[in-house]
């Protein structure tokens, strides 16, 4: 196959470390774009006739994510469960459940990696609501672990009832409700009658069919986590069917006393994590998994994380902090699957 010149369609997205940037050839599309939980979403659909009622469905159902899971909504689901401090089963709604039920198996899976329930942690370093960066006690970090850790919470077999062993226990779904809104606006699509799109909100990627009749999937490259411009990329990929997520802390610390502090916190310790790791990229069919996944990878580090990777067949890209800027590490799944879907065209602007 000829090299071929693809068009950017798409230049603007930060994912904790990770850009991704899409090309096409000159098909016809639908664009909508817009701003949804503290981000943007970018849905791009092959087909030609615009449709105004279906960006409104859209916004519709981003809004009705928003009151389900943001918890900067006083109203909404996670926040009615947050508020909740009697000691008695809570009724979950149905949308909340398939998040939470999620959340609760991987969380178990990683071993406590990924817990939406360190938010309080997050708050006393000031990654949280509150934004002044400091250093808490270790009296105030161990005070603060008391009321961290999904385990303090009992769900019933079908996940719409909770019990708190911990009245004091909070969640904050940020680490796998994009992911989840990606696979929600996925669904509405499929619903509607469309094969052929991707749908992007904050980073988290969804992909279905492809960009043309002639070829299947989409054309996705995967930049350098120090890469803000166009081409500096490390890996094209075509993704079909398939979706994406990234997590990494570069572009979110703060040095003081002459140490560099990540937002990201090992919710063992209860401190920010101090491995190497710039970026995780995970490849899964579900969004919502991908995203949780890329979190809790991201905390465990480049070894643990590889080592669970590999021992659940998990499609994993790492860019590891090195000497001379940046060294990329693969699961066993994520060489497999770069070799099947890297692209050997040459990219260009």
């Amino acid at each position: 196959m000829k090299a071929k010149v693809l068009k950017i369609f798409l230049i603007s997205l930060i994912a904790g470390a990770a850009i991704f940037y899409y090309f096409y050839h000159s098909q016809p599309s639908q664009i909508m774009t817009g701003e949804t939980m503290n981000t943007y979403y970018r849905i791009v659909i092959r087909d030609g006739h615009e449709n105004t009622l279906l960006h409104n469905m859209i916004k519709d159902e981003l809004l009705q994510i928003n009151k389900e899971m943001s918890v900067f909504d006083s109203m909404s689901d996670i926040s009615q469960f947050n508020q909740n401090t009697e000691e008695k089963w809570i009724d979950i709604p149905e949308n909340l459940s398939v998040v939470l039920k999620a959340s609760y198996q991987i969380y178990n899976q990683t071993n406590g990696y990924f817990d939406p329930s360190i938010g309080p942690l997050a708050e006393i370093w000031g990654f949280g609501v509150n934004k002044t960066h400091k250093i808490p006690s270790a009296e105030e970090i161990k005070a603060t672990k008391q009321n961290v850790g999904l385990d303090k919470i009992t769900f019933s077999r079908d996940f719409r009832k909770a019990k708190k062993s911990n009245l004091n226990i909070s969640l904050n779904l940020s680490a796998i409700a994009k992911g989840y809104a990606v696979d929600r606006i996925a669904q509405l699509l499929e619903a509607q009658g469309y094969q052929n799109y991707i749908v992007d909100i904050g980073g988290e990627i969804r992909t279905k069919g492809g960009r043309s009749n002639n070829e299947a999937g989409w054309n996705i490259a995967i930049a350098r986590p120090d890469s803000e411009t166009v081409g500096n990329y490390a890996y094209a990929v075509r993704l079909i069917d398939m979706s994406v997520a990234t997590s990494g802390d570069y572009r979110n610390y703060f040095n003081m006393e002459g140490k560099r502090y990540s937002h990201t916190i090992d919710p063992k310790t209860g401190y920010p994590v101090e491995h190497n790791l710039a970026s995780v990229t995970v490849f899964d069919k579900e969004c919502m998994r991908a995203d949780a996944l890329a979190t809790g990878i991201m905390s465990m580090g480049e070894k643990k994380g590889i080592e669970f990777a590999n021992k659940h067949k998990i499609p994993v890209i790492l860019f590891v902090h090195s000497d001379d800027g940046f060294q990329t590490v693969m699961s066993n799944e994520g060489k497999n699957l770069l070799q099947k879907i890297s692209l050997k065209e040459t990219l260009q602007e």
